[in-house]
């Protein structure tokens, strides 16, 4: 059975990510920064008959939290095949690059850059134990600075200077790390999982959560044949399904 680890899973897109994963026959440690929401979110998935998941604490904002969940997945198994990088924090708006504050953006970096890479670090030696290791960096539309300095872009005036720094920071962290990899069965991919409907945007994206989640799930399930090194966005790219960086 292959084991994924998802961070930020106790609800949204993460949680519905979990729940299509045990879906396919994954087993599932959910992260969740707290214990009891976690619980709650696998109390949730084992009411639905899902039961091979289980809660792990991790806040990826602390350099403990993360030290803890490697050690207490790693008592419970040699192997990782999945890491889904969902965790994620927008920043208060609006974020101007002139006036907002720098400790808002060491705040989103936080979480959505320096977290994601030390969670990478941490969990790669179980990834490499993997036949087919999969690591997912869930970025955002936001993040493709050529669609940003196009006019035509449908979100070009949306310019969060915080938020889209954050994301345009992991894309190129992606890059790096899947070519420092490109010789492995490791396939490193950024996904955009478009602009959907939950708690991060007030609900006031377009999109489900369901279809969200599914294109996490197609980046963690890639075949041997699949691409590495890619931003996947059916959102910026209907046509292709790959984003411009």
């Amino acid at each position: 059975m292959k084991t994924v680890l998802i961070t930020g899973a106790n609800k949204s897109i993460g949680f519905e990510t979990a729940r299509q994963l045990l879906q396919k026959g994954y087993y599932v440690y959910l992260g969740s920064r707290d214990l009891e929401k976690g619980q709650k979110a696998v109390d949730q998935l084992n009411a639905e008959g899902l039961n091979n998941v289980e809660p792990i604490v991790i806040d990826v904002d602390r350099h403990e939290s993360i030290k803890a969940a490697r050690e207490e997945v790693g008592r419970k198994t040699q192997v990782l095949d999945v890491l889904i990088n969902n965790a994620g924090i927008s920043g208060s708006f609006p974020q101007t690059a002139q006036e907002t504050d720098i400790s808002v953006f060491k705040e989103v970096f936080e979480t959505n850059f320096f977290g994601v890479i030390e969670t990478t670090q941490a969990f790669l030696d179980l990834l490499k134990n993997s036949p087919e290791p999969r690591i997912v960096n869930v970025t955002s539309g936001l993040g493709s600075l050529t669609l940003h300095n196009d006019p035509t872009w449908k979100y070009y005036p949306v310019k969060g200077a915080v938020y889209t720094s954050s994301k345009a920071s992991l894309n190129a962290f992606t890059i790096v790390l899947a070519y420092e990899l490109r010789d492995t069965a490791f396939k490193v991919n950024a996904v955009d999982p478009g602009y959907t409907a939950t708690d991060f945007n007030h609900h006031s994206g377009p999109g489900t959560v369901e279809d969200a989640a599914a294109r996490l799930v197609k980046a963690a399930t890639l075949g041997p044949d699949g691409l590495t090194g890619q931003f996947f966005s059916d959102d910026n790219a209907p046509d292709t399904g790959i984003s411009p960086w």
